[in-house]
């Protein structure tokens, strides 16, 4: 945890994301999906952390997270990459930071500099757990093995010969007010949420009195939401948002309100 001076949402570069949802797709599909969001400019291709549809077909086409990023680290060269989110139920922490020290080297290419992004969250899909069985438990217990493996998660990356190209950016994913936001205030680099504007509004005050607890600027973490259109993103960005995220299913991936997103960004950076 850092206590320097952070930026002001005025001063951070507004930067738009897609998850490609790796449902209802055959592989070739997927890997077409990052390559158009590269080509379109998106700054952040994600996937996500599950082992069945969330929608759709409960037993449709489905890939697992891990080994998708390792293959699109070989796929893309400019585009940062990452799950929304990782399940922190699913892995031994230590192994994560292994898994994820190496994406970042795999996806450094030439430059010498990675591109991972580690998302993480505590997870909540309990079909996951049942079937690959993993014990379930409650939301409650979730958040505090979440709390407990975040510094293991750290202190192996510190330990990791090679290290990491870079300092990994940590995103963690949730609005709980009790539990997740202090860890966001300790731990991330970004924090994510789905919100509206009054909710966004009243969680970025909350984590700023989570941050003044430990004395951290609330400034140093990015703002990221997940949106549907250019018009809700206008709004949330008002509220002080700066990473904005569309959704895609597959298998067709539609891509066209990414191209409008990523044009919207341009005018805000411009």
């Amino acid at each position: 945890m850092s206590t320097t001076t952070g930026q002001s949402p005025q001063e951070r570069p507004t930067r738009i994301g897609v998850q490609i949802q790796p449902q209802h797709a055959p592989y070739p599909a997927i890997r077409a999906a990052a390559a158009r969001a590269e080509e379109i400019g998106a700054d952040i291709a994600f996937n996500w952390d599950h082992f069945y549809p969330l929608y759709g077909d409960p037993d449709g086409l489905h890939f697992e997270c891990w080994t998708m990023l390792a293959a699109w680290a070989e796929a893309t060269r400019r585009i940062e990459i990452g799950a929304l989110v990782s399940c922190n139920s699913y892995r031994n922490p230590e192994l994560l930071a292994d898994m994820a020290r190496t994406v970042d080297h795999v996806s450094a290419h030439d430059s010498g500099t990675g591109r991972l992004i580690l998302g993480i969250g505590s997870g909540w899909f309990e079909k996951d757990y049942d079937e690959y069985g993993y014990e379930f438990g409650t939301a409650g217990g979730r958040l505090n093995q979440l709390r407990d493996d975040l510094p293991r998660i750290e202190s192996r990356l510190g330990k990791l010969n090679p290290g990491p190209t870079r300092k990994v950016p940590v995103l963690i994913g949730g609005g709980g007010e009790q539990k997740t936001l202090r860890l966001v205030a300790k731990h991330a680099d970004i924090w994510h949420s789905f919100s509206d504007v009054e909710t966004f509004t009243r969680k970025v005050g909350v984590l700023g009195e989570r941050c003044a607890e430990i004395g951290r600027d609330p400034g140093e973490i990015e703002l990221s939401v997940g949106v549907e259109n250019v018009e809700q993103a206008e709004a949330l960005h008002a509220a002080g948002a700066r990473l904005f995220t569309i959704g895609v299913n597959g298998p067709d991936y539609d891509l066209s309100v990414l191209a409008e997103l990523v044009a919207w960004r341009d005018g805000k950076n411009g």
